[in-house]
């Protein structure tokens, strides 16, 4: 069966392309008009897929889907609300719930996207694992080896502290993530902002990780999200005895996505 994973975030939509239980690709996009998604359902409801309709993949591995195709479901999961109603007018959606999801413990607000994040952690590398997702909110989720959430965190990420700290001051300009770590102490207010919010980020990593593996010494921990890369790279340098422990793997959320399709 082919069929799409769509990840609904609070900044993007995240897909997937599967082929039964094999990931074929993966990428981004920024959310669809209104208009788009009716019109790629009332094309599919004629019996059409019509991929020029949806964002391309940067292999293009939807070629490979006929354009006769008239089945491909998308399994949905997703933190906006009004981005699910959205979707709602597709065929052959599949919205996926907590009460799918093979884990105990877990709390009815708990989001569905650090679920299956930790879901998707214990399929591929195994359980315990502490998953720390770097998206526009930086979570802390964790699992123990019964597949029990053990609990996390969340505090603003990286790029919404920065963006926070322009729009809610009056002098303040706004500031990107630089590619080298900035200064610690800085002498002007561009780096003086990057500072601050990177060095007490990572401080904050370090701190959760250090507590992670004093409750379960020599468990994983898996960095994923859309600014995993960069942050991967800061912990590099400032802490690079922790950093060469952390697994960085963009696609445990489909991972997850894959585990509840497949034992649907």
């Amino acid at each position: 069966m082919n069929w799409l994973a769509l990840t609904i975030g609070n900044s993007r939509l995240h897909w997937a392309y599967f082929v039964g239980e094999i990931l074929q690709d993966a990428w981004d996009s920024n959310y669809l008009p209104a208009a788009t998604v009716n019109r790629l359902a009332q094309r599919l409801a004629a019996g059409k897929f019509p991929l020029e309709i949806l964002p391309p993949s940067p292999t293009n591995s939807l070629s490979k889907i006929h354009n006769q195709q008239s089945k491909l479901p998308i399994y949905l999961a997703s933190v906006v609300p009004e981005q699910t109603a959205l979707w709602q007018s597709y065929p052959d959606i599949r919205v996926m719930t907590l009460d799918q999801l093979p884990l105990e413990g877990l709390y009815p607000t708990l989001g569905i996207d650090r679920a299956l994040a930790v879901l998707g952690a214990g399929e591929v590398w195994g359980l315990p694992s502490l998953v720390i997702d770097a998206g526009t909110a930086l979570t802390f989720t964790s699992a123990d080896v019964n597949h029990r959430l053990v609990g996390g965190a969340i505090l603003p990420g990286l790029r919404l502290q920065l963006q926070s700290l322009t729009q809610r001051t009056a002098a303040l300009p706004p500031i990107e993530l630089p590619q080298e770590m900035p200064p610690r102490f800085a002498v002007n207010t561009p780096e003086a902002i990057q500072s601050g919010v990177i060095y007490t980020v990572l401080a904050g990593i370090k701190d959760f990780i250090q507590a992670w593996w004093q409750k379960f010494p020599g468990s994983r921990v898996i960095l994923t999200g859309g600014d995993r890369a960069t942050l991967f790279a800061y912990l590099q340098i400032q802490f690079p005895e922790i950093a060469s422990q952390i697994i960085s793997d963009p696609n445990l959320i489909f991972m997850g996505m894959r585990s509840v399709v497949l034992s649907s």
